[in-house]
């Protein structure tokens, strides 16, 4: 148990979960990363999950963000509209238990396509807050489904998402390219192959067969098809802006993803900027001093 932490602080995505022992002043005191997410548990069972948290942690207040609060999770939190600020976040909490907060997502609903976002709402306006991004901005959250997220003074107030990576993951298992898929995907010549035919290619689905030919007409190695094939994906997606080259790109997330979105925004002639790590707890603890 932690004595020290003032609240909890819980990430809760749909197949992960990413706990935190938070001190008054932000500081992380310890993590919990684990499989729990919403989708392995059952509506009945969050009670235990928050016992089970408190007793590792303390018996601290609960600030929740992520998938939990989806119509699959614990507790709907709605959605709010955007212009979204963390005022507005603080202001439409729903209290799921005696102390437990479960903050909402953030909607686009009027215009000409709906949108909707649980959990990378607090990363983009954590981001901001902690001062590692411009409160003017555009950001690219590269992951199962990518967010294109436009800001202005620490307001979401556009965004788009995109199913690339989810895309990515079902041809690797399903379809005509499963089993063609499985060699490693990394910045490299067939990647970059990839891309740049992705950003040139008017037609997603023409050029994703053109895997499969290239294979059995031995243009492309199979030890390059998977690198190959997300390079075409990432490149159809950053060919969508026309914004790129004008503002910097600040990519969420880290890892491996957000390196290969920073090599697509470069080949569209513009500039990534790689956020720090911490963006969702400087969030997290930005809206838990709000409410305090």
């Amino acid at each position: 148990m932690v004595g020290r932490a003032a609240y909890i602080a819980v990430d809760w995505g749909t197949t992960n979960r990413r706990a935190y022992a938070m001190a008054s002043d932000g500081t992380v005191i310890e993590t919990l990363r684990d499989d729990r997410g919403v989708l392995s548990i059952a509506r009945d069972a969050y009670p235990a999950e928050i016992s089970a948290l408190r007793a590792r942690f303390g018996a601290e207040p609960v600030i929740a963000v992520g998938m939990v609060g989806s119509s699959r999770g614990w507790c709907e939190a709605p959605y709010v509209d955007a212009p979204a600020t963390l005022e507005r976040l603080v202001e439409s909490c729903r209290e799921a238990a005696p102390d437990v907060r479960i903050v909402p997502g953030v909607a686009l609903r009027d215009g000409r396509r709906p949108d909707v976002m649980r959990g990378e709402e607090i990363q983009i306006l954590g981001a901001i807050h902690a001062g590692t991004a411009p409160a003017t901005a555009l950001f690219c959250q590269p992951g199962t489904h990518n967010k294109w997220v436009e800001t202005v003074d620490g307001a979401i107030t556009n965004f788009t998402t995109v199913m690339t990576g989810e895309l990515f993951a079902l041809l690797r298992s399903h379809g005509i390219l499963a089993g063609m898929l499985d060699g490693p995907v990394a910045d490299g010549a067939a990647f970059r192959r990839g891309l740049r035919r992705g950003i040139a290619s008017g037609n997603l689905a023409a050029t994703l067969f053109e895997v499969r030919a290239g294979l059995l007409l031995d243009r492309l190695e199979p030890a390059e098809a998977a690198a190959y094939a997300s390079g075409v994906l990432i490149g159809a997606d950053v060919a969508t802006r026309d914004d790129l080259s004008r503002r910097p790109v600040h990519l969420l997330g880290g890892g491996t993803l957000s390196d290969l979105y920073a090599v697509a925004v470069t080949e569209m002639g513009g500039t990534p900027v790689i956020v720090p790590d911490g963006a969702t707890t400087a969030g997290i603890h930005a809206l838990w001093s709000l409410n305090a």
